[in-house]
């Protein structure tokens, strides 16, 4: 599926996007954790958009669900840079390491 359908029709939130004709159903998805990344000046991707994910995996419980908003950078230095390095890559790294499991 092209970028500008998933981008700009919302049809995965809206509960309308397919995947190999099946309906993609993220109320189905129980068995994982889930870490969610914000950059607060993001400019592509608002605050809430990211944030949003939390509430469309309703199947998963509230203690499998993390949500960091890093301060202070913009779409590119949420996964690039200084910021990254100090800041975000350590939490996702532990979100991980946490819930490693053997």
């Amino acid at each position: 599926m092209s970028e500008t359908v998933v981008g700009q029709r919302s049809l995965l939130p809206e509960g309308e996007m397919t995947f190999k004709g099946r309906t993609i159903d993220l109320r189905a998805i129980k068995r994982t954790f889930l870490l969610t990344v914000t950059a607060e000046k993001d400019d592509i991707c608002s605050v809430g958009q990211t944030l949003a994910a939390q509430d469309l995996c309703s199947g998963l419980r509230p203690c499998m669900k993390t949500h960091y908003l890093q301060a202070g950078v913009g779409h590119y230095g949420v996964f690039n840079g200084k910021k990254w390095e100090t800041q975000i890559y350590p939490v996702v790294r532990n979100h991980i390491q946490a819930r490693s499991f053997g």
